[in-house]
């Protein structure tokens, strides 16, 4: 007879940490403020200043679902709240009548996918979902990201997921994805929802709840919460030093001045 023996080792594990961000140190509506009127450009070459070369540029892949030149509404700078979704592997009576359809569809959206993440949400949010892997599924429609617009979301980040284009674009709710990897089908049935303000990975770049999100025409770049100040130092006075120069050549070649030079403190 064998003996079987086993060995068992206790693994020294670290885990990604999630902040909790206390009184002492930069709230939500003081970050904004540092951050307001940054491009994608000057935030990533204030990350370059502080080391972090590389590092927050989402794939060019996630890009504008729209953009407006004049007023240039499509821009934000916010504050991470974020989701994962994942496949369902679940099995599912198909077909169905249409009160059974309802009621199953109801219980889905209510307990297996729904939107937990809502609660978190409050002015200067952004919401973040990572619904990579789950197909066909639109997470995101007209309705519900109106209605996170309406709890303070300035916009949506996803790495797909997305449908009812034409009605986002003409709400005019800024919204930023993977256009390889769009979302028409309903989420029963297809997708449940794993996490609530956790890390996610979006473009290939790490987002932590808390962390800023700037995204632009040039895409979307996301910065760690603890470099957040310094970088946003840097990037204002890259910006303003770019506002400086273009306003002295727009006067030299007689154009009309716009906002886009206007400096800040």
């Amino acid at each position: 007879m064998k003996t079987v023996i086993s060995l068992f080792f206790t693994l020294s594990i670290s885990l990604i940490h999630i902040q909790v961000y206390s009184q002492a140190e930069l709230t939500d509506e003081e970050i904004l403020t540092m951050y307001k009127g940054l491009r994608v450009a000057d935030v990533s070459d204030g990350m370059d200043m502080v080391g972090l070369r590389d590092i927050g540029l989402l794939d060019t892949r996630i890009e504008a679902l729209w953009k407006d030149i004049e007023d240039l509404s499509h821009l934000f700078q916010g504050i991470a709240v974020t989701a994962r979704y994942v496949p369902s592997n679940k099995i599912m009576k198909n077909p169905m009548e249409a009160d059974e359809f309802r009621r199953w569809e109801g219980n889905w959206y209510g307990q297996i996918s729904p939107e937990p993440f809502v609660e978190f949400l409050k002015e200067g949010s952004v919401v973040v979902l990572d619904v990579n892997g789950d197909g066909d599924t639109g997470s995101v429609g007209s309705f519900n990201g109106l209605f996170w617009v309406s709890k303070g979301a300035r916009g949506i980040v996803s790495n797909g997921g997305i449908r009812d284009t034409d009605e986002i674009i003409k709400e005019k709710i800024p919204v930023y994805l993977d256009y390889m990897n769009r979302g028409r089908g309903i989420r029963p049935g297809r997708n449940e929802i794993e996490s609530v303000n956790k890390p996610v990975t979006i473009g290939g770049v790490l987002i932590r709840p808390g962390d800023v999100v700037v995204a632009d025409g040039d895409g979307v770049i996301a910065v760690p919460r603890e470099h957040a100040q310094k970088v946003a130092e840097y990037a204002r006075i890259i910006l303003n030093n770019d506002k400086q120069g273009r306003r002295s050549l727009y006067e030299q070649l007689g154009m009309p001045l716009d906002k886009t030079v206007e400096t800040e403190k």
